[in-house]
């Protein structure tokens, strides 16, 4: 697995995690990716796509660890950047526009206004038909038949909000202004609980379907329950402002990621079954940089083989299950092209290995030779 995270200094970092007895982290590639800071980064089994202040969105092949391409039909700053399974990526900016690409051919199915202002935030449902985005306009928006040509979109509510996310189960989402989560229920669309932090959130997750990990501008990650909105647990993780949370499950573990301004990205082992004692730290490492957006690519086919490999000794048929789940999603988002979006998109063929941080000599003997 692989933690990459951009920063102010418009570098794109790539951390090997490597579970063993002990876990570790090694630098495993830098990349000067933008001409700005990078503002944000999705993953999907493949490829990690990271937007920047620069307005374009760069694509990066992990199986290859080369630079793919670049997207630009943006105007304005990648606001939020999130894949769909395997074949569709959704990218809101500073424009207003939510863009659908297919990530087979890299093109630009469809390209709505979605906010008079910037996009904020957009999530997409664990359905794949429908997906939520909110806006500088003060706009919560709700795009309803994603995989037909003729989306609609509906204003759903005025809010300030700068972030919006799904629960895993799809039964619920929450929205945050500054220091306040709203939780909202699908079915009713209003408001079961709120919840308040004393700073200003920069960066949520679902844990469960009903817990939330947040984070913001102090250097304190607390878990909270959506049924009651109190706080389960909480604990000092950096010396700075905590700029990105992720989370992943491994062979039973539920790992958190965290970046924070202070230059480090840390693991830290949660108990789901102790969830109110505070996570154990797993390991660190220090970029020396100021991070701006975090997330963890997977590689899936080694997940898949190591599965495989324990389900014929141990029986066990959870993982391919949720595998299959995950292909079946994929199909929710046709390949429909938006002709006049198509033309407007644009790929770099230039193809460019990433660079590993201790090989920048031996790169340039190679490319004069």
């Amino acid at each position: 697995m692989e933690l990459v995270a951009g920063c102010y200094e418009q570098v794109l970092f790539g951390f090997a995690a490597r579970p063993a007895e002990s876990w570790t982290v090694v630098p495993d590639f830098t990349h000067h990716a933008h001409s700005a800071s990078l503002s944000a980064v999705a993953v999907n089994n493949r490829y990690v796509v990271t937007g920047s202040r620069d307005e374009t969105i760069q694509i990066y092949d992990m199986k290859k660890k080369v630079e793919h391409g670049a997207l630009l039909q943006h105007n304005g700053t990648i606001t939020c950047l999130e894949f769909y399974g395997t074949a569709h990526l959704l990218s809101g900016a500073e424009d207003g526009l939510i863009c659908i690409w297919n990530t087979k051919r890299w093109e630009c199915l469809k390209s709505i206004k979605a906010h008079k202002g910037q996009v904020t935030s957009l999530s997409i449902h664990p359905s794949g038909k429908l997906a939520l985005s909110v806006g500088t306009d003060k706009t919560l928006r709700f795009l309803r038949n994603i995989e037909c040509k003729k989306s609609v979109y509906t204003n759903v509510s005025c809010t300030d909000a700068h972030i919006i996310k799904w629960s895993p189960d799809g039964e619920r989402y929450v929205t945050v202004i500054t220091n306040k989560v709203d939780i909202y229920k699908l079915d009713t669309a209003s408001i079961t609980g709120t919840i308040t932090t004393e700073k200003r959130i920069s960066s949520l997750r679902f844990i469960t379907d009903s817990v939330l990990v947040i984070a913001g501008d102090d250097e304190i990650i607390r878990f909270y329950s959506c049924d009651s909105q109190k706080c389960l647990c909480e604990f000092k993780a950096h010396e700075n402002r905590i700029k990105g949370i992720y989370s992943f499950e491994r062979e039973g573990q539920h790992v958190i990621v965290t970046a924070s301004s202070d230059g480090y990205i840390k693991m830290w082992n949660l108990d789901l079954n102790k969830i109110k004692d505070v996570p154990s730290l797993l390991c660190e490492v220090s970029t020396k940089a100021r991070l701006t957006c975090l997330a963890v690519w997977l590689d899936q086919a080694s997940e898949m083989k190591e599965n495989s490999e324990k389900a014929a000794t141990s029986s066990q048929a959870n993982e391919d299950e949720k595998l299959s789940i995950v292909k079946k999603k994929k199909g929710c988002l046709t390949d429909k092209s938006d002709k006049t979006a198509e033309r407007k998109r644009k790929i770099t063929p230039k193809k460019q290995k990433l660079e590993a941080p201790l090989q920048k000599k031996k790169k340039k003997r190679n490319s004069s030779a």
